[in-house]
């Protein structure tokens, strides 16, 4: 591009050939003075005012900057003027000529001035240069602290092929992760997770697997951890190795011309994935609807592109290892969650499935109240973490159970099974008993009187050991019928307390009530199968969760675990344990956790000690229990409005949905 000299139309200059032909420099005559947008930035120009060109300008003296900020200024004056008169931007000029200067002097100002003119392109080149660098590291610094906290790994990957794709200009791109088979050794395959395209939006994704060697363009950046820039992957040269499947192109009608292929490399210089970037475009809304507009849209990847997606693909490789890594510590925490699970469950096989239920249960309350909740929960939202942190919550809501004394934990009825157990043999014994002192009294009727005597008797004591046996008998049953964990009747009361006032010999001759205190105690419970020490033990079990919980080194957006599970047996009203506390002190997250919990402990199948109720006679005891001020009634409105109960609904016994 030839240098540009702008002058007054009627002024001439001294005879000055300034270029090495007389076509080296274009001269233009104008009439009134160019304003700074008419000119090229990018051609060297030089302006030369004179009085005339100085007046067209009017009263504006920022044309005079903004034009000096696109050409080299130099004043020409009249014959005999010397120096710029006043009219003239002196601050503004690079050199000044009198009217009458001599050729040698019009030839050596000239050309300074476009050398001067020259610079100042380099220089409005340079700031613009840096001003893209400077954009490209904000850029770059923003997307990174985007990525580092990004740990969902597909968005992740959208974010990374999304960004790269905008600072480059491409129309198209696709990402491809190393698949390790053996974590000792190199990624041997590389899988094709993500493909985005302006053009053709909306295409559907088929997961395929290419390996890391030479043959593909993927791979062989894979393989040698070094990028690749394709001018045109059609005009590939003979002697190179890879290839370029052109079968997207064919069956969606696409041309695939210019590509920069991008190696994801950790600090380790670890192959974590390859970035391929489609189609660098000029302008950024063009579609490439056609082979003609992508011959005059598409330009090739420069060294600018390869170092600022390089820069990326360094920060990408980082926050995708991190994101696996993060993957990888939360299947290793859902494992150690299943498992504590398991192990609260096989201490207590009645209860299999409750944990998991409950934890369904509350998160989908949850997700109920996020869509738009009841009353004060309208405007309540949870996020992704906090719905995590419930389900936690709800699987490990009971793990305390394992510091409870297993007995306990499973006992299906007011009498353990061992003390049962004594009391049968007990009786056995006594009938046993009955029937030796009935064969004793005949024997020492017959040996003292003879047959008379033994005729005369046998009634009496047949009549007895009938009595006897018919009264153990009755007292047995009374035993086992209040040993059910059903509600005591008054006519169990008074037979326990008739039993309790019968003594037996034992095999040592000594004197026993016929039955122990403690087994009196247990028979004696009014209603369920637990006395008050039992219970207190059974409901420490949530003192037990929130100690064990409270020792795990929680992630910050779990750490609400402990408090959630610890309170899920307490009520608004303050009738809950362990702690009593009321409403204010209880967080949301227990509550919704305390209606999952009841629920499932009413219409749960797998409890020996009670009958399931019905999903619909469940919900009236809950409604039954906020009316009473102990559940949150909103919550519970949400529960029952969003049919949540339906998540666990299919796994009641057909007769009680």
């Amino acid at each position: 591009m030839k240098p540009l000299l702008i002058a007054a139309a009627g002024r001439t200059l001294a005879s000055a050939p300034l270029g090495r032909r007389e076509d080296d420099l274009e001269v233009r005559r104008v009439p009134v003075l160019p304003t700074a947008s008419t000119l090229d930035p990018a051609r060297p120009t030089v302006v030369v005012l004179d009085h005339a060109l100085i007046a067209s300008a009017g009263d504006d003296p920022e044309c005079f900057r903004n034009l000096a900020r696109r050409a080299a200024l130099v004043g020409l004056g009249d014959p005999g003027e010397p120096e710029p008169a006043e009219d003239f931007p002196a601050d503004l000029l690079v050199g000044y000529l009198p009217g009458d200067a001599p050729p040698e002097t019009v030839i050596a100002m000239l050309r300074g001035a476009l050398r001067y003119a020259v610079s100042i392109i380099a220089e409005q080149r340079a700031l613009t240069e840096g001003e893209e660098r400077r954009r490209e590291l904000t850029d770059l610094t923003r997307i990174g602290v985007a990525l580092s906290t990004q740990r969902d790994l597909l968005t992740l990957l959208d974010m990374i092929l999304s960004q790269a794709r905008r600072i480059t200009g491409s129309d198209a791109g696709s990402l491809y992760l190393a698949e390790r088979t053996d974590a000792n050794a190199p990624p041997t395959a590389l899988r094709f997770k993500l493909a985005q395209n302006f053009t053709l939006p909306g295409l559907p994704l088929t997961e395929s697997t290419v390996p890391i060697d030479h043959t593909s363009l993927a791979g062989y950046t894979a393989a040698t951890g070094e990028p690749l820039v394709i001018t045109d992957v059609y005009l590939l040269p003979d002697d190179v190795t890879y290839t370029q499947n052109r079968s997207f192109d064919e069956k969606f009608g696409y041309r695939t011309k210019s590509m920069l292929v991008i190696p994801m490399k950790t600090h380790r210089d670890e192959i974590v994935g390859v970035l391929q970037l489609i189609n660098r475009k000029r302008h950024e809304e063009t579609k490439l609807s056609s082979a003609g507009v992508v011959e005059r849209e598409v330009i090739p990847f420069d060294q600018r592109a390869v170092e600022t997606v390089s820069a990326l693909a360094s920060q990408a490789a980082v926050a995708i290892e991190n994101s696996l890594l993060y993957e990888d510590i939360e299947r290793l925490f859902e494992g150690l969650v299943t498992a504590a699970v398991t192990a609260i469950e096989a201490r207590d096989p009645t209860t299999s499935g409750h944990s998991a239920r409950v934890a369904t249960l509350t998160v989908g309350l949850a997700e109920a109240v996020d869509r738009g909740g009841e009353g004060p929960y309208r405007e309540v939202r949870f996020s992704r973490e906090q719905l995590r942190e419930l389900r936690y919550a709800g699987l490990l809501h009971d793990f305390g159970k394992v510091g409870v004394r297993e007995q306990v934990l499973v006992k299906q009825k007011k009498l353990y099974p061992q003390d049962l157990q004594t009391i049968r043999s007990r009786f056995e014994y006594l009938l046993q008993a009955a029937d030796l002192s009935f064969e004793r009294a005949r024997v020492d009727a017959l040996l003292t009187g003879g047959r008379a005597a033994h005729d005369a008797v046998i009634e009496q004591l047949q009549a007895s050991r009938s009595a006897a046996r018919e009264r153990l008998t009755r007292y047995l049953d009374a035993i086992v019928l209040a040993n059910e964990p059903s509600i005591l009747a008054k006519e169990g009361v008074d037979e326990l307390a008739d039993i309790r006032r019968e003594v037996y010999v034992d095999f040592d001759g000594v004197e026993r009530p016929l039955l122990a205190e403690h087994e009196l105690r247990y028979l004696m419970i009014p209603k369920g199968t637990l006395d008050h020490r039992e219970r207190l033990e059974i409901e420490s079990h949530v003192t037990h969760t929130y100690r064990f919980l409270e020792q795990i080194p929680w992630t910050r957006e779990l750490r609400g675990v402990p408090e959630i599970a610890y309170l899920h047996h307490e009520k608004l009203n303050g009738t809950g344990y362990p702690r009593a506390v009321t409403g204010t002190s209880i967080p949301v997250q227990t509550r919704m956790m305390t209606i999952a919990d009841i629920f499932d402990a009413l219409t749960a199948s797998d409890r020996p000690y009670k009958r399931a109720l019905s999903w619909q006679r469940a919900l009236d005891i809950l409604q039954r229990e906020a009316n009473e001020g102990m559940l949150d009634r909103h919550l519970l409105a949400s529960f029952i409005t969003a049919r949540v109960f339906e998540s666990v609904i299919a796994q009641l016994p057909d007769s009680i949905r």
